[in-house]
């Protein structure tokens, strides 16, 4: 108990600390996340047109997808330095696999039936995969989504060995100078963030898988 009231006594004391970690959290998984949801599913709607691509495509963001964290991090330097830019940069590549995939199958899934239909109706190919595909796949991607932003979440924490900050600066600094409070702190807060991010996405891929298939 006294831990927790530490704890909770940490929060009121330097919410400014944490709240300028947490900005710093935020922009690097946003944009990586944005980054990794316009690549992932442009490469997605690719190999589901040009399936010759699928095998190459997919083959090269698993292998990207399995390089552990702190190695892309580290690879990254050399190339782009330190700071912000090399981590948004790796986080974007480890969210393109769940992107992709789910793209993928989620036009895969889209009843033959409709796609007949809209064919016999006239429409392009263009107007097929806006009206009908994307529409019907999309509680899949949006699935995909939650998987991706939850992860990049969590690793992003590990960014601050590169200087990108973020909630890993309190987690790092609390380990350094033995502080069992602010890296309980730190953790805590990232936890939290993931949870909650995790749960409206959820509740946002319930809805649309609720309007597209009525349950």
């Amino acid at each position: 108990m006294e831990l927790l009231g530490q704890v909770l006594q940490f929060f009121v004391n330097r919410k400014g600390v944490i709240l300028t970690a947490l900005y710093e959290h935020a922009y690097i998984t946003l944009m990586a996340s944005l980054l990794a949801c316009v690549a992932g599913l442009l490469l997605g709607i690719l190999i589901s047109r040009y399936k010759s691509l699928r095998g190459i495509t997919l083959g090269v963001v698993g292998f990207l997808y399995t390089i552990p964290a702190l190695s892309l991090f580290f690879f990254l330097i050399p190339i782009m330095g330190i700071g912000t830019v090399p981590a948004v940069t790796a986080l974007f590549i480890y969210g393109l696999l769940p992107i992709v995939q789910n793209t993928y199958v989620g036009i895969q899934q889209v009843d033959a039936g409709a796609k007949e239909a809209a064919h016999g109706m006239g429409v392009t190919e263009f107007q097929l995969l806006t009206r009908v595909e994307l529409p019907l796949a999309l509680p899949v991607i949006v699935a995909g989504i939650k998987t991706m932003v939850v992860m990049n979440i969590s690793i992003a924490t590990i960014a601050v060995f590169i200087g990108a900050g973020g909630m890993g600066t309190l987690i790092l600094k609390g380990i350094r100078t033995f502080n069992d409070v602010m890296t309980i702190a730190g953790t805590i807060t990232i936890a939290g963030v993931a949870i909650l991010t995790e749960q409206i996405l959820g509740f946002l891929e319930r809805r649309i898988r609720k309007s597209t298939f009525g349950k």
